[in-house]
């Protein structure tokens, strides 16, 4: 809803604050007051087109901010979402803009800064004009099939369709994947069967570079260790046998000196014992210092080609990392992602399978239930025109046949919003042709056409209702017809907010607020005042409808029998 309108500087408005309220306000004056300058500031709050001339007469620039008050389920708030701006649900909108004297505008959102297209975006959510010179909303055939669901009370079967839609598309992006994934596996199973054969081969084991690199290092020491030790033990070889043939040569000594008659206590004979004895001794020691060099020659013993093998295969690992572009660390890691691979490759047309047998399902439940909805709209639809024709002859449209076409698409052109493309089609004269809503030439007849399908709708339409604006709808008419425009107005206006620019006192009776347009001051000064009729006032206003120039008391009752009609 709108509630409040502040323009500066707008044609013939030096400044003007207005507060909106619900239901139906009426905008009367005379010719030229300014009627049309209200709206013209509201459009241009809202994204309208706008040029220089709005801007009045010595004033750097126009301005005009208009604010609603939506509620929080509208859905202006996911349009401001999607766009990217900031906004709260339980505080109000506020749209504005200002057009320079050399035609360049500036549009703010909640005093953000955006572009015109978004602000016009947003306004074409808030409100609809149906006037002299455009109607906004109902002229786009992309608005027909939600009107018509609204009317036909088919949202929750809109919705159904949607989201059988929102799977079936789901669907159809699955089967997509997993055939593009299907066309990459083949083209890399060779590769991958081959890399992962050399991996099999290898057969890596995690840390194995470590152990390998360690095992290396000892392997080149104890090779040189044990090549000293081998040196050790040639030497002991010498040593044994030179003291073995010492202690045979002191054997025989000692015989020699006890045949010469030497006593066993004597000097000499001592002494060679002595020395035999530590002969002994020392070939006891060496025998004992081989056996240690053979038992450390044993523990460095090893394959002759251990070292050879270790280096060889820390080659391979390392070579093969490098064609694989990895660490060999990772070799195990990656040994089991390409069988890992291969095992979904080998799955995965099972899972395309299954995914296509489930896309079909999804399919047929879209089609039948987009079918259902097809079925329930073309019923709806005959319902709508005959809903619409009903309110055409009370608006002095009665020669005008009205028809909703629901056309069935092919299923490449389906949607979330089912098979249907939904237009509403007029002939303005019996015997001419169909056509789009455009093919109405008058654009007092327009607005009336306007006004009859919206009274046809009234009621029926679910979710937050725009503002309605009807500029000048009962252009051309009075009497009977005219009273049947305020009527409808009227009864539009019980579930919405309906602003009406007006000539006719038959619709301006029927308003829950009364603006009284005017020009006022002299000259150059001269500027548009807007006045808030109270009762007195409003009769006043409607007698003066009425009666024209000179108020009789009889266009006073009128205006009173009118109001209170």
């Amino acid at each position: 809803m709108l509630i409040g309108l502040w323009i500066r500087d707008v044609v013939l408005i030096e400044a003007l604050d207005l507060s909106i309220g619900p239901g139906l306000t009426v905008l009367t004056g005379e010719t030229g007051a300014g009627k049309s300058i209200i709206l013209d500031a509201l459009g241009l709050a809202v994204g309208a087109r706008a040029e220089a001339g709005l801007v009045r007469r010595g004033a750097g620039q126009a301005a005009s901010s208009a604010v609603f008050a939506p509620a929080p389920t509208h859905p202006v708030w996911d349009l401001l979402e999607e766009k990217g701006l900031s906004y709260a649900r339980d505080e109000d909108l506020v749209l504005r803009r200002t057009l320079a004297a050399d035609g360049r505008s500036r549009a703010f959102v909640n005093d953000q800064a955006t572009g015109v297209g978004v602000l016009k975006e947003v306004g074409e959510t808030l409100l609809e004009v149906h006037g002299q010179h455009e109607t906004v909303g109902l002229l786009d055939a992309r608005t027909h099939r939600g009107l018509l669901d609204a009317f036909g009370g088919l949202d929750a079967q809109a919705q159904a369709v949607a989201g059988r839609w929102r799977g079936w598309r789901q669907a159809r992006e699955t089967v997509e994947t997993l055939r593009a994934e299907m066309a990459r596996a083949d083209a890399e199973t060779e590769e991958l069967t081959v890399r992962l054969a050399e991996l099999n081969r290898l057969d890596p084991r995690e840390g194995e570079e470590t152990e390998l690199a360690e095992e290396r290092a000892i392997l080149g020491s104890s090779e040189k260790a044990l090549a000293d030790i081998s040196s050790a033990r040639e030497i002991f070889d010498g040593l044994s046998t030179r003291v073995a043939g010492a202690v045979r040569a002191l054997s025989r000594a000692h015989e020699r000196a006890l045949l010469a008659g030497a006593a066993e206590s004597g000097s000499a004979v001592k002494r060679l014992t002595d020395a035999s004895a530590a002969l002994d001794r020392v070939l006891i020691e060496a025998g004992e210092a081989e056996a240690a060099v053979d038992a450390a020659a044993e523990a460095f013993d090893f394959e002759p080609d251990r070292l050879e093998k270790a280096e060889e295969r820390l080659f391979d690992l390392r070579g093969l990392a490098r064609k694989l572009r990895v660490s060999v660390e990772e070799l195990p890691t990656l040994r089991a992602r390409f069988a890992e691979r291969l095992r979904a490759v080998e799955s995965s047309g099972d899972a395309l399978k299954a995914a296509e047998t489930g896309l079909a399902a999804i399919r047929q439940g879209y089609l039948a239930e987009a079918e259902r909805l097809s079925a329930a709209r073309a019923a709806s639809a005959a319902r709508l025109a005959e809903a619409v024709m009903a309110e055409l002859g009370p608006l002095k449209l009665d020669k005008a046949r009205f028809r909703v076409s629901v056309a069935t698409l092919a299923e490449d052109k389906a949607g979330p919003s089912g098979l249907d493309r939904v237009t509403f089609e007029i002939a303005t004269n019996p015997g001419s042709p169909f056509g789009d809503l455009g093919a109405i030439a008058s654009g007092g007849e327009l607005a009336r056409f306007a006004l009859a399908l919206k009274a046809a709708l009234a009621g029926r339409a679910s979710g937050a209702q725009p503002l309605m604006i009807f500029d000048e709808v009962d252009q051309g008419v009075g009497g009977a017809v005219a009273d049947a425009v305020g009527l409808r107005l009227k009864r539009l206006a019980a579930d919405a907010q309906v602003l009406v620019v007006t000539h006719s006192p038959q619709v301006a009776a029927r308003a829950e607020a009364h603006w009284r347009i005017a020009k006022v001051g002299e000259g150059e000064r001269v500027r548009t005042s807007v006045e808030v009729l109270r009762d007195t006032e409003r009769e006043e206003e409607i007698a003066r409808m009425l009666a024209g120039a000179e108020i009789t008391d009889a266009a006073r009752a009128a205006a009173r029998a009118l109001i209170k009609a």
